[in-house]
């Protein structure tokens, strides 16, 4: 953990910890980290940190500090008993009243530009919806949030942007909770609902036996994106990209191309399983199997480029003539001679202004097509006319149906 911990005073005389994690800029929007009934432990704090990687000054307060300071559990059975031991005398008018307080604190840092917003998970969940009732926070953030439905008014006023991520499996907060909150909040403007189908209670949080890694990682753009619309901060994902690809096809250096990505990133080319998890590996694939690995004639074309808060999706045809032994995309087979022109997709993701990962598609089959290992005639691929086609649509279609010409024609 990289953070500090520090005391966030209340009216004056009393005062209770919070932990603190600063961005690699070392400022940003603030942003409050609503604890779960486990206390500000090892989870919260990877969770505060992560969120600095993503550019925020996260305050991360003890909410259980009235009950027993610096509490944290480890969850599992015997740690719900004791969490649920605390709950007895948690009063949400006091964590509201804290909730302010750490708001005020953070607001007041040197290293805060901007407005501040607020995230909680599981009993921060119902903090960050009384938070967007209750406080002047910009944007409040909730997921499977415990008990929402008893706090509802269709005529209570929502004072910022409020997001609710909300589990299907949840026993605490099932259908018929759900279906209260959806008929108090569903038509505002200012609120999203979301529902994730399969998932259950602490889909988000790592190591929990419901991690949900599909549902964390559309909530967690959810989030980012709703956070980047009301505090910022705001990356020129493209231009960041763009910079990557100079440096992986033109400069061809492999350390500064991972000057681009966070500590830890990771690549997978999909079709064929390449690249490689964590520094010291995607490093090692860079110097010794991709950078001088391309052929010389590398070239990209663009064909579509959609930009998120969080990611980008690059369309493109990616062409080359296969004069060397290209260990990412065709390991083992030898040179050919042969030109290739495949369309790409990447799915690039960001943290922060850091590349995060990258996952790569393209037909694998029309690649084997175009250099002669696969016969064309014997199996339903194509070569490079599917490349042409995505450039030009009106080329025909079906042409690998056999099967087209005894079926019923296109009313003209």
């Amino acid at each position: 953990m990289s953070g500090t911990t520090i005391k966030i005073a209340e009216n004056g005389n009393q005062s209770f910890a919070g932990y603190l994690a600063l961005p690699p800029v070392g400022s940003g929007p603030g942003l409050i980290l609503c604890q779960e009934i486990f206390g500000v432990n090892a989870t919260i704090r990877k969770l505060a940190d992560l969120y600095a990687q993503e550019g925020y000054v996260v305050l991360a307060p003890d909410f259980f500090w009235r009950q027993a300071e610096g509490i944290e559990i480890e969850p599992g059975e015997e740690g719900m008993q004791q969490a649920m031991a605390l709950l007895e005398s948690f009063r949400d008018d006091e964590a509201v009243d804290d909730l302010q307080a750490a708001l005020t604190v953070l607001r007041g840092r040197p290293e805060v530009t901007g407005d501040c917003g607020v995230v909680g998970y599981c009993l921060g969940g119902k903090l960050a919806y009384l938070a967007a009732v209750h406080t002047d926070a910009s944007v409040c953030i909730g997921y499977y949030g415990v008990g929402i439905e008893h706090l509802v008014d269709p005529a209570q006023a929502v004072r910022g942007r409020l997001v609710l991520h909300f589990a299907e499996q949840d026993a605490h907060c099932n259908e018929a909770a759900r279906s209260q909150i959806f008929a108090a909040l569903g038509q505002r403007d200012n609120v999203s609902l979301y529902l994730y189908r399969g998932a259950d209670h602490a889909f988000a949080r790592f190591g929990s036996p419901h991690f949900d890694k599909s549902a964390y990682a559309l909530a967690h753009d959810r989030t980012i994106g709703a956070l980047r619309r009301v505090l910022g901060p705001h990356y020129d994902l493209e231009a960041l990209w763009e910079r990557h690809l100079q440096l992986e096809f033109e400069t061809r250096d492999a350390d500064a191309t991972m000057q681009t990505m966070i500590a830890e990133p990771y690549v997978n080319h999909v079709p064929t399983m390449t690249g490689g998890v964590g520094y010291a590996s995607l490093r090692h694939f860079y110097q010794y199997h991709f950078i001088h690995a391309n052929p010389s004639d590398t070239r990209q074309i663009p064909v579509s480029r959609t930009v998120g808060a969080t990611q980008i999706v690059d369309e493109m045809l990616f062409c080359f003539t296969h004069t060397r032994e290209i260990d990412w995309m065709l390991p083992g087979i030898p040179p050919t001679g042969r030109p290739v022109e495949i369309p790409l997709v990447g799915i690039v993701k960001f943290r922060g202004d850091k590349l995060c990962h990258e996952h790569i598609y393209w037909d694998q089959a029309s690649v084997l097509a175009q250099i002669g290992v696969i016969d064309t005639h014997a199996l339903p691929v194509v070569g490079v006319e599917s490349a042409r086609k995505v450039m030009d649509e009106t080329l025909p279609s079906n042409t690998l149906m056999k099967r087209w010409s005894e079926s019923e024609k296109p009313a003209s």
